[in-house]
């Protein structure tokens, strides 16, 4: 059985207008890969209610499961919680749980609970709970959509909690191959191996360095004994 699929949309002007640079891409791809499960698309959409609700719809149909990183703060541009709740055609309020969360914690802190904070606590309708051990404001998955705050280290210990209750499939393994050609000689073999093992994906990043051209060839896949066949005969191919 093949693993399941995900993308992540990336919401928030910060990371279009290049003010902000996006890391929670790159530790996503290395956790799904690790549990087994495909991350396939990645979309990066600004602060706009269209332009989400569109995103989180296609992106739902086409993928077992979608992450969400960014806006689900206390600021006013912070609308993905109502364009999730949009998209799936249901209703968005205060809940009680997550409300009792952020009181107890900003009475912990010392803070004055606001309104602006107790925007926080509004979750669509059906959804259920993320849990957030680091600044506890809630994120939520509503279907097989999964709602997660942008900022790194609390969006990293939403996906700790949040992959354990998924299923998975076969971990992504993968080997590098650093070879000193151009691409263009190693192109026609490296071609004529991938037909060999369709099971497997290879691909090819070259590099210029000091004038010295070449590519790191990586072999992926879920079946360890493919890729270490794999990856010795592309070590025959071309050696040191």
């Amino acid at each position: 059985m093949p693993n399941p699929t995900a993308a992540i949309l990336i919401i928030g002007d910060e990371i279009l207008s290049g003010r902000t640079r996006d890391s929670n891409m790159h530790f996503l791809a290395g956790e799904l890969a690790r549990v087994g499960i495909d991350l396939r698309e990645v979309r990066v959409v600004a602060d706009a209610r269209g332009a989400i609700v569109a995103a989180v719809n296609a992106l739902r149909q086409a993928w077992d499961h979608v992450f969400t990183s960014g806006g689900i703060g206390p600021t006013h541009d912070d609308i993905t919680a109502d364009c999730i709740a949009e998209a799936f055609g249901v209703g968005i309020g205060v809940r009680e749980d997550a409300r009792a969360l952020l009181a107890a914690h900003y009475t912990r802190s010392g803070l004055d609970f606001n309104a602006a904070r107790m925007r926080m606590a509004r979750i669509p309708e059906g959804a259920r709970l993320i849990e957030n051990p680091i600044s506890v404001a809630p994120g939520f998955s509503i279907g097989n959509v999964h709602v997660m705050a942008g900022v790194p280290n609390v969006f990293q210990a939403m996906v700790a909690g949040l992959l354990p209750t998924l299923t998975g499939g076969e971990p992504l393994l993968s080997q590098t191959l650093r070879i000193l050609r151009p691409e263009g000689e190693i192109a026609g073999p490296l071609g004529a191996l991938a037909a060999e093992y369709p099971d497997l994906s290879m691909g090819s990043y070259p590099f210029n360095r000091d004038g010295v051209m070449g590519a790191n060839v990586v072999i992926r896949g879920t079946d360890g004994v493919r890729v270490e066949a794999a990856m010795l005969r592309l070590a025959a191919l071309f050696p040191p």
